[in-house]
């Protein structure tokens, strides 16, 4: 009878080294933008903040194969949200999981005849500690197309798309612990503070990693602004900057900048 009490309840999340990539709250975001055509309307409907919508719909672009969700900046017309045919795939494709995870779930739950309150905390547990998070802003997947050894570093090149690529230096160390391989997949985070912005094409840097694109958000907070690149592919690109160097650099969105950071600065992960 004690079994009776208890009911596991799925929810269907499909996770990254980074933390949940697919989600139920993201799935409802992608569904409402569907519908919508309106980042704004879509975040009302879910319910999350619009920066919180934009942060997601960046994350999912970034680390799918193809874009989920194309945009377009305001102007005299307003700007605009849309699903991709690929987006809608992948919507269809959680959602039949879902289901079968689910009805995989009751069939577990009515063979547990023994109504142990203790096996549902202990994977409840177990559940909990499998889950990882991350606190950099900008989150890359891609395939590594180039690797230097040197006496104490090694350079790695990985390809985000047709046009960029970052380069990372890494210690020998964590170059034999991540078993790096050219054409294999691996990820690349770097932390939103360690970007700095420019928009003259012709200013030259010691940076190892410029990426190109158009601003599409900014953010201002107490101190410092977010702002949020876009690149060609659908990918996008976060920095940190102060306030005073948005007004000197003339900032806005709509604009072209690039992101600029070092080789240094990027942390490379892969699964285990």
């Amino acid at each position: 009878m004690d079994s009776l009490l208890h009911r596991l309840r799925g929810k269907l999340e499909v996770d990254s080294e980074f933390g949940t990539f697919l989600g139920d709250t993201r799935i409802r975001l992608l569904e409402a933008i569907d519908q919508h055509g309106s980042i704004s309307q879509a975040a009302k409907a879910v319910p999350l903040s619009y920066k919180a919508a934009w942060d997601a719909v960046d994350a999912m672009n970034n680390l799918a194969e193809q874009p989920l969700v194309l945009r377009s900046t305001g102007g005299r017309n307003g700007g605009g949200t849309q699903m991709t045919e690929y987006g809608r795939k992948v919507v269809a494709l959680y959602r039949a999981l879902e289901a079968e995870y689910q009805a995989a779930l009751d069939r577990l739950t009515a063979s547990m005849n023994d109504g142990e309150a203790g096996d549902f905390q202990q994977f409840r547990q177990l559940l909990k500690r499998l889950s990882m998070k991350t606190s950099a802003r900008n989150q890359f997947a891609g395939h590594v197309v180039g690797l230097r050894e040197g006496h104490v570093d090694f350079e790695v090149r990985l390809k985000l798309d047709d046009d960029n690529e970052i380069v990372a230096v890494i210690t020998r160390d964590s170059a034999d612990a991540l078993g790096l391989t050219i054409g294999g997949e691996i990820s690349a985070l770097v932390k939103s503070s360690s970007v700095l912005l420019l928009n003259d094409p012709n200013i030259r840097t010691t940076a190892r990693n410029h990426l190109w694109g158009e601003i599409t958000r900014i953010h201002e907070g107490p101190v410092n602004s977010e702002i949020t690149l876009m690149m060609k592919s659908g990918k996008s690109v976060c920095a940190v900057v102060t306030h005073d160097s948005v007004g000197k650099l003339g900032l806005a969105v709509g604009g072209q900048a690039c992101a600029v950071f070092k080789a240094s600065a990027v942390i490379l992960c892969k699964y285990a």
